[in-house]
């Protein structure tokens, strides 16, 4: 049996077998690209797998050293990815420029941090691990753009109708091109090192021969808008890295918008933190304990046990536990079928987290039902659980050697599972008030009282909706 099948043997064991048989048959049929920063999310739509069950196989392939895991931080406006790194650690600026775009942006990890899996070459050597070897176009395609951007298969065409001029050049070396400038905005662009010079070409065409160079460094400076007339222009380049480098010369306008504004659905690092299975397999080592590193809309639930102590003084401690350990197991199981994660456990209480707020109210309910069945088959009321839901930003830190979050959202979410009575789900306005929490909430029959109360430490009264 080769490294291969023993690989492929072992992630059988660990992941749903049909989305690992998926896996192994692109692996072995499949094009280099499709093998390259795959993103989750298409590959499961393509192949009509769960969603939830795909990331959870690429995660485990990842683990056992089958395909390689990547953190992209992202432009938001162009989908260039701006920096890469093997880990969530190496996320550590508190700005990313994007030099295509002239813009600056501040990461966070809703939609500005990509996850996207490559297979290992141990597992099968494709081109993208030579990435320096890559045709121009498939380096754009395959190294600079995001996984989110949804390039067409005819890109070659659709990119020649606005492009003026591409090049290659050796670590070193110069080139002299000379082009026609139309009367349009132009830009120069390098992939590699992100290198940019937009020219802004306008007024009376000229006969005369304009002139321009553009030095592609690592620590190359911003470069101010040029504007220069329509016409012949003698461009020198002049590579001064270690690298080869393929600089393009375009035209900026509406087919290179419609080109990247093209977008699709990806891995997000937001929806991996919140994955029981990233959880539980990369339990220690995803954050640095200086990083802080921002989200703009996590949901958060936490639950309580009512009575807990009474429960252990009434049966004893034995049965207590082994109920109280039921009631976490199956907690344990409707987070993860509703794409959360549980953080911690407090005691009896738990603290989960959702990508949006309909997953974490869906989970709720399942909640409920699972404890009332959990009572009647053991002839009692000892699980009287309670059960808060807020959504908010936050940040994601490192606290006492694994990943958590800090931030008044998190706080408020506490204490309005502290107001709830028993087998009453509590919330927020942000919760109710979202379109699809609404519709949930319609279809299951359920009802909201609202009303004003004033949460502990948070220092202003807060609208609060207890659903029955």
């Amino acid at each position: 049996m080769s490294e291969v099948d023993v690989l492929f043997a072992s992630l059988r064991q660990a992941a749903d077998p049909q989305t690992v048989e998926c896996i192994e048959k692109v692996v072995t049929h499949g094009s280099d690209r499709e093998l390259n920063r795959i993103n989750v999310l298409a590959f499961a739509d393509k192949h009509h797998l769960d969603e939830e069950k795909t990331i959870a196989a690429f995660l485990h392939a990842a683990r056992i050293g089958a395909f390689e895991m990547t953190w992209n931080v992202l432009c938001p406006g162009c989908g260039g990815v701006l920096d890469s790194g093997a880990t969530l650690k190496t996320v550590v600026h508190e700005t990313y420029h994007c030099a295509l775009c002239a813009a600056g942006y501040e990461p966070t990890l809703d939609e500005m941090v990509e996850v996207t899996f490559t297979v290992s070459p141990r597992v099968r050597r494709i081109a993208a691990h030579d990435p320096d070897r890559l045709p121009p176009l498939e380096y754009y395609r395959q190294i600079f753009f995001s996984s989110g951007v949804d390039l067409p298969d005819d890109l070659e065409a659709r990119f020649s109708r606005i492009q003026l001029e591409m090049i290659e050049l050796a670590p070193g070396e110069k080139a002299f091109v000379s082009l026609q400038l139309p009367a349009q905005f132009v830009i120069i662009f390098d992939p590699v090192t992100h290198s940019a010079q937009f020219i802004d070409v306008q007024g009376e065409p000229t006969d005369e021969r304009q002139t321009l160079s553009m030095i592609i460094s690592r620590t190359h400076a911003l470069n101010e808008t040029l504007t220069l007339r329509p016409g012949s222009l003698r461009l020198t380049l002049e590579n001064h890295t270690d690298r080869r480098v393929v600089p393009n010369v375009c035209i900026a306008g509406d087919e290179l918008h419609d080109l990247l504004g093209r977008r699709r659905p990806f891995l997000t690092a937001k929806r991996l933190l919140t994955n029981q299975s990233f959880r539980d397999i990369y339990r220690t080592d995803t954050l640095d304990v200086d990083q802080r590193l921002k989200i703009t809309s996590l949901t958060f639930l936490f639950t309580d046990l009512r009575g807990s102590t009474a429960l252990y003084e009434r049966v004893g401690d034995l049965a207590a536990f082994d109920l109280v350990r039921a009631h976490f197991r199956v907690l344990h199981e409707i987070v993860a079928t509703e794409a959360g994660a549980v953080v911690k456990t407090i005691g009896d209480a738990v603290m989960a987290t959702f990508p949006s707020p309909d997953r974490a109210v869906a989970a709720a309910l399942k909640m409920r039902e699972a404890m009332l069945r959990l009572n009647a088959e053991h002839g009692s009321d000892d699980l009287l659980l309670k059960i808060g839901i807020h959504e908010g930003p936050c940040l994601a830190v490192n606290l006492n050697d694994r990943q958590d979050y800090f931030g008044q959202t998190v706080n408020i979410a506490s204490r309005v599972q502290g107001l709830a009575d028993p087998n009453v789900i509590m919330t927020t306005e942000a919760i109710v008030e979202d379109a699809q929490v609404s519709e949930i909430l319609r279809d299951s029959g359920i009802s909201s009282a609202s009303r004003m109360a004033e949460l502990q430490g948070i220092g202003r009264e807060v609208r609060i909706f207890a659903l029955s």
